[in-house]
């Protein structure tokens, strides 16, 4: 299975897409940028997602994990897929 998506975070909330759209697109090109946002502020919450066109990308660019940025280490990693859960428990009616 191909894995080109990739999980960033610790971030400040003062960075923005395109600052990490220039640190990212070094490795190659981005398909997909999601920056994370909180609903009720509209700020930054301090995450995103990356996905590349390549697999090879992605990989190269797992080397800015724990790139200072801000005062933050940045934390880099391949993104795993949430599963759901569902919700469980029992019905109140």
């Amino acid at each position: 299975m191909q894995q080109n998506k990739l999980y960033v975070g610790n971030f400040p909330y003062t960075v923005d897409e395109s600052q990490l759209r220039d640190l990212f697109t070094a490795y190659g090109e981005i398909e997909n940028l999601a920056m994370i946002m909180d609903l009720e502020t509209g700020r930054p919450k301090g995450f995103a997602f990356i996905t590349f066109s390549t697999q090879q990308a992605a990989e190269k660019a797992l080397e800015q994990n724990g790139k200072d940025i801000g005062g933050r280490a940045l934390k880099v990693n391949m993104a795993t897929e949430k599963h759901s859960r569902g919700r469980g428990g029992r019905s109140r009616w």
